[in-house]
C-alpha cells in the first residue's frame, strides 16, 4: 500500500519551493547589478546612461526563446552590443524593433567614454525613456553601447565570451531568435546575400556595388524579397547597407520597389527617422 503523505510535509515542501523561487528572482536582480559593474562593456567606462525603455510584445512567445537559448529559471538573458555612432548598424536597430514585437525586452542605450559626442537621434534610437518592471520579469536584455570600435561587437550573457564581430554576424544571431527554420539551400542563399551586402554593397568598389545592385534587381524581379516570399535577415542587412552607402536613390526599379516594401513595415520606418 502506498503510504499516505503527511499534510504538514506537503505544506513544508510548498514553502520551500516558494522560497527557492524568490531566491532565484533575487539572484537575477543581483546578477543584473553585477553585470553593470563587472562587464568590460558596461562598467565605469560607460559615462552616460541615456535611457532604459520597455518593449512589450505584440505576440509574446517565451517558450521559443527558452528553447533556443536555454532556460535559466529567474535569470534574464542579456545581449550587449558595442557600435560606432559614425556608422550606426541600422540592421541591428531594425531587428531590435522586430524582437520587441515578439518578446518582452528590457532595452537600454549607453554612451562609452571613448566617444566624445553622439547625435541626439542615436541617443534615443530605442524611443523615449519609460518606467519599467523588475528586471527578472523580462525575457531578454538588449543593451546598445555607442563606443569607438572599428566594427560592431556583441556579447551574449556570458561575460567572458569572445565577442561576435561584424554587423552581418550579429544580425544573423538576432534573426535566429525568431525561430524560423530554413532548408540548406535557402540558408545558403540568405547567408550569401548577407555577406554580399556587407562586403560588396557596403564596403566594395563602385564596380562591385553596381554588380550587386544588378543582381538584386534581377532577384527582386522574380520574388517579393531577396530570398523567397518572406522577409529574412538578408533583406534587413541589404536595406541597411543601401542606406549606409547612400545608394538608395540611385538603385534600379525593382530594388526601389523592394525598399518601399521594407519601409512600409514599422521597424524600418522607425529607423528611417534616425537618418533625417
Amino acid at each position: 500500500l502506498q503510504e499516505e503523505v503527511d499534510p504538514s510535509l506537503q505544506a513544508l515542501e510548498s514553502r520551500q519551493e516558494e522560497i527557492l523561487k524568490r531566491l532565484y528572482e533575487l539572484k537575477s536582480a543581483v546578477d543584473g547589478l553585477s553585470k553593470m559593474i563587472q562587464t568590460p562593456d558596461a562598467d565605469f567606462d560607460v559615462t552616460n546612461i541615456i535611457q532604459t525603455v520597455e518593449c512589450s510584445p505584440l505576440t509574446p512567445n517565451g517558450a521559443d526563446l527558452d528553447l533556443m537559448l536555454g532556460k535559466d529559471y529567474g535569470a534574464l538573458k542579456d545581449i550587449v552590443i558595442n557600435a560606432n555612432p559614425s556608422l550606426p548598424p541600422l540592421s541591428l536597430l531594425v531587428l531590435h524593433s522586430l524582437l520587441c514585437e515578439r518578446y518582452k525586452i528590457l532595452s537600454a542605450v549607453h554612451t562609452h567614454s571613448s566617444v566624445k559626442s553622439v547625435p541626439e537621434n542615436l541617443l534615443k534610437c530605442f524611443g523615449e525613456q519609460m518606467k519599467h518592471q523588475p528586471r527578472h520579469e523580462y525575457q531578454l536584455g538588449f543593451t546598445l553601447i555607442w563606443k569607438d570600435v572599428p566594427k560592431p561587437q556583441m556579447k551574449f550573457s556570458i561575460q567572458t565570451m569572445c565577442p561576435i564581430e561584424g554587423e552581418g554576424n550579429i544580425a544573423r544571431f538576432l534573426f535566429s531568435l525568431f525561430g524560423q527554420k530554413y532548408n540548406a539551400v535557402t540558408s545558403t542563399l540568405i547567408d550569401s546575400w548577407v555577406d554580399t551586402a556587407i562586403f560588396q554593397l557596403r564596403e566594395g568598389s563602385s564596380k562591385e556595388k553596381g554588380a550587386v545592385l544588378r543582381s538584386m534587381n534581377a532577384a527582386l524581379g522574380k520574388t517579393s524579397w531577396l530570398v523567397g516570399n518572406e522577409l529574412t535577415v538578408a533583406d534587413i542587412v541589404a536595406w541597411s547597407a543601401l542606406q549606409q552607402t547612400g545608394s538608395a536613390n540611385t538603385a534600379p526599379a525593382n530594388v526601389q520597389k523592394w525598399m518601399r516594401s521594407c519601409e512600409n513595415l514599422a521597424p524600418f520606418s522607425s529607423v528611417m527617422k534616425l537618418l533625417k
